[in-house]
């Protein structure tokens, strides 16, 4: 994604040096989110993990355990749209439902996950999200639906791929295509990169913020992508 004297009155003194111990676990907690970042996270994204800190207040030197929030996501009111991009020519509709696109087929493997949210960082639940892409070879498969499939996010607009990098084929830099929509919506249709490909500068269609951001897994390649829709 704020006195009087304890010398005649012992109890009174506890009350509110209590009150002020607890005004003062408030303020910690407020600073102690991410960089004060006044970003609107999506309203019911899963629970932030947090790591918790014991300090003594300076008000009363009494502990007080502070939390500190994880890094709200990167959406901010009135973000910019996901940019519309070309289909191409190997859409086929009809895909099977599925997140797992990349079956036993070789490849570096990629787990693409992310949200698809409206500019006001608005969860979209149930939007379709279908994806479609050529195998690690650059291959297309025309035939059957390999490496196709649709799904659509749940409550929080999530959605998850279990996928592979794909590979590259004359003319084209790496690239994911994907057609979204809200229940009831316009379809986005857009394609998703990757950052440091040599052919991104040649490619006519490649868009820099349509990158997925990309970090090293275990066994293989972890992405991020938020689709934003009007």
């Amino acid at each position: 994604m704020t006195h009087m004297s304890g010398a005649t009155d012992p109890t009174r003194r506890n009350v509110v040096l209590a009150g002020l111990g607890a005004i003062a676990a408030g303020v910690l907690a407020a600073c102690g989110r991410v960089g004060g970042n006044d970003r609107a996270a999506p309203a019911s994204q899963a629970g932030p993990s947090t790591t918790a800190a014991t300090a003594s207040s300076p008000l009363t030197g009494v502990a007080v355990t502070t939390t500190t929030l994880a890094a709200t996501p990167d959406c901010i009111e009135d973000d910019d749209l996901t940019p519309t991009q070309t289909e191409g020519p190997y859409f086929k509709a009809n895909s099977p439902e599925r997140t797992n696109i990349r079956a036993d087929v070789g490849g570096t493997k990629l787990r693409l996950t992310g949200t698809v949210v409206t500019t006001s960082c608005t969860p979209v639940t149930r939007a379709l999200v279908d994806f479609w892409q050529a195998d690690a070879a650059g291959n297309y498969d025309n035939s059957t639906f390999g490496f196709r499939g649709h799904q659509f996010t749940d409550a929080q607009g999530r959605y998850v791929l279990e996928t592979v990098i794909p590979g590259l084929y004359p003319g084209r830099t790496r690239h994911i295509h994907v057609k979204v929509q809200a229940p009831g919506g316009r379809i986005l249709t857009t394609q998703l990169y990757f950052a440091g490909e040599a052919r991104n500068a040649s490619d006519g269609i490649y868009r820099q913020e349509c990158e997925i951001a990309v970090t090293a897994a275990a066994d293989g390649k972890n992405g991020t992508f938020t689709f934003v829709l009007s």
